[in-house]
């Protein structure tokens, strides 16, 4: 994530530093939370949040939990990380619902902050979950404001409440109130007021937004806040924390280049939880915040589970089975490769992808040069090919190919590598699909793993195996005990069951629940 990048990077080559260590003395550590602690200040993490933090590591890097440990460079990273989680909120803290719809929720910050595309990202979030939020027009200062939530409605596909034009017209907090009755006779089962900011804060902006608070009693009074602007993040949130209250805070434009820190303050500092991080400027770009997951990102161990949902909600089951079973089969064609790129492209930007996998963060620069035009480009090479071409690619002569470079606007070179890359992709998946391990350019079969056919090999080397006595009677007699001796009991891939092979209903059902399927 751009925004932590800094930090990322600090606290990275800080713990690359202390694996050198075979054993951690009271001077390494100091060493290492002196440096924890400059790389907190330059990212404008909160003075007492840095020194609370620092001194909670220190104390616990110096206990026994790091003496006795086998591996101390690595129980060190472990308190990094959960004293980080402890930083961002401990624990995910998701929306409340009311018991009675409508559920009001009530937007507050500085102008700029991002509360207006927030609204639509949000009502676009909750219509997925199958909720019929209602967006109500409470800027009335900010020039073009209701403007700018109408268009944002509109590409949200969401339902907007906006009687009054805006631009200093009309009664924030009557339009938030008749907002609320609105939804109530039209049965919306969410409310999002969207309230005014200003560029700075004030006395009036606080008794409005005071007002609209009295007025609609809101469920939840989230808090944006731009994640780039530096210390004053933390003053920004005590002040509105002191003149409305809220109960969650979203941090916005997560996606910059900024050093971000401060963010990382706001819910130490004001005891709120973050509910919602918004890591880009499409309406998709919002996520649930998790701070364990956040800290996993900055100290570069990856965001496994967040890719994991991604590709669950751009993956249709059903869909993912047919291809399975195409691979199974040997069907998969260039017409397949084109679909399953399409689905990737669902999932939203690759470098955003890319960068939750554990370590990427040594790779910055190669993901910073990733062109995410690549996809679009063999998306046209494809679409250049004829039905019969896609589904046969062993038709592509000299002329076709010739022919589909022109098509696309692409050289025949571009061609050539996309029809190997796919014949490449299409032979690992196959060999996936069978149950085998794949050899990866480059790598070589992956470790552990058995080649497709060497068991069989095996099985030939054993056949081939025998008495090489020159006395018959001899060599008959120690062939006949190579064919009674016992075969070598085969069990699961798993260690699952044993001589017979087939592992149990047991064993099966323990299994499903350790993939948490149970």
């Amino acid at each position: 994530m751009a925004t932590f990048g800094t930090l990322s990077d600090r606290l990275t080559e800080t713990f690359r530093n202390l694996r050198t260590k075979g054993k951690l003395t009271p001077a390494d550590v100091d060493g290492t939370v002196r440096e924890i602690r400059r790389a907190l200040l330059d990212a404008d993490v909160a003075l007492p949040v840095v020194k609370e933090f620092t001194g909670k590591v220190r104390e616990r890097a110096l206990g026994d939990e790091v003496n006795k440990a086998l591996n101390p460079a690595q129980q060190v990273v472990q308190i990094v990380n959960e004293e980080l989680i402890t930083i961002l909120g401990g624990q995910q803290r998701r929306l409340q619902f009311a018991k009675t719809a409508p559920t009001v929720i009530m937007l507050a910050g500085l102008q700029g902050s991002g509360k207006t595309t927030f609204a639509g990202k949000l009502a676009k979030m909750l219509e997925k979950d199958g909720h019929t939020p209602l967006l109500v027009a409470a800027d009335l200062q900010r020039p073009n404001a209701v403007n700018q939530l109408q268009v944002v409605a509109g590409q949200a596909a969401a339902t907007i409440f906006a009687p009054e034009p805006g631009n200093g017209v009309g009664d924030p907090v009557q339009v938030a109130r008749a907002g609320v009755e609105h939804a109530r006779r039209q049965q919306h089962d969410v409310v999002i007021i969207d309230t005014a900011g200003r560029l700075g804060v004030d006395a009036e902006l606080m008794k409005q937004a005071a007002d609209i608070r009295r007025a609609t009693d809101p469920d939840e009074v989230l808090f944006v806040i731009d994640a780039m602007i530096g210390q004053d993040a933390v003053n920004t949130a005590k002040a509105f924390q002191e003149g409305v209250d809220f109960t969650g805070v979203v941090l916005s434009k997560l996606d910059g280049d900024a050093r971000g820190g401060a963010a990382l303050s706001v819910a130490s500092v004001t005891g709120r939880p973050i509910i919602f991080a918004s890591t880009g400027e499409g309406l998709d770009d919002l996520e649930a915040f998790h701070p364990d997951r956040m800290a996993s990102r900055i100290l570069d161990l990856g965001d496994i589970l967040t890719l994991i949902e991604q590709a669950q909600q751009a993956f249709d089951e059903e869909e993912a089975m047919k291809m399975a079973e195409k691979l199974a089969t040997e069907t998969f064609t260039l017409e397949d490769f084109l679909e399953q790129m399409q689905q990737m492209k669902k999932m939203g930007s690759m470098k955003k992808m890319l960068g939750m996998l554990p370590g990427m963060g040594s790779m910055k620069d190669q993901l910073e040069n990733f062109d995410e035009r690549e996809i679009d480009r063999t998306e046209a090479i494809i679409r250049s090919m004829t039905p019969v071409e896609r589904r046969n690619p062993k038709l592509l002569n000299g002329s076709r190919r010739l022919r589909i470079a022109r098509g696309s606007g692409m050289t025949v070179t571009d061609v050539n590598q996309l029809v190997q890359r796919f014949e490449q992709a299409a032979k690992m998946m196959k060999t996936v699909a069978r149950g085998g391990m794949p050899n990866i350019p480059g790598m070589g079969p992956i470790p552990g793993g058995a080649r497709p056919g060497a068991s069989a090999k095996r099985g030939k080397q054993q056949k081939a195996k025998g008495s090489r006595s020159g006395n018959p009677a001899k060599r008959a007699a120690e062939n006949a005990g190579i064919a009674a001796a016992p075969a070598a009991p085969t069990g699961s891939g798993f260690g699952l069951g044993g001589a017979k092979g087939a592992p149990t209903e047991a064993d099966l059902a323990e299994l499903q629940k350790l993939l948490g399927k149970g």
